[in-house]
């Protein structure tokens, strides 16, 4: 399979809407929007990230095919990745490799992350990417509706 990243473009926007917006993916990332099917919530929130000089954002192209995205954000000295892949295509290692090569186009480090502790997908991929837990927090998890634990990640050199 191929993998690519690219710069998002309009049409990424609806792929992007049905991704994010699956009550299953939603309650597995568990730190969503606060309303994750609302259109309008969603499109000013992507209007604030591809305007955003220190945003970078990647779609995620599997064989040519939207399959979610990637990205770098936050002020200098937190800067973290995030990263969605549509369900459907779970388990095939499309979020490992599309991490991967944005880690490459984004050299700066230190990067961090963060995942739901029970999110086990989401912490291998972060762990075969070079980052190591470096602690836990607990913060409210809009997708589940309360608080919950997560595990801090951390990507030196």
């Amino acid at each position: 399979m191929d993998i690519t990243l690219r710069e998002v473009r309009d049409g990424d926007l609806p792929h992007f809407f049905a991704f994010m917006s699956d009550p299953v993916a939603t309650r597995v990332a568990a730190f969503t929007s606060a309303e994750p099917a609302n259109r309008a919530m969603f499109d000013a929130h992507w209007q604030r990230i591809r305007t955003a000089e220190a945003v970078v954002m990647r779609t995620v192209l599997a064989d040519g095919v939207v399959v979610g995205n990637a990205g770098v954000y936050g002020p200098p000295a937190e800067r973290e990745v995030t990263y969605w892949i549509d369900r459907a295509h779970w388990g095939r290692g499309l979020a490992t490799a599309a991490l991967r090569m944005l880690l490459q186009a984004v050299p700066e480090r230190p990067l961090y992350a963060r995942a739901a502790a029970d999110n086990a997908g989401s912490a291998r991929v972060l762990e075969k990417c070079g980052f190591v837990v470096t602690g836990t927090d607990r913060a409210y998890a809009q997708a589940r509706g309360g608080e919950m634990d997560e595990l801090l990640f951390r990507l030196d050199g």
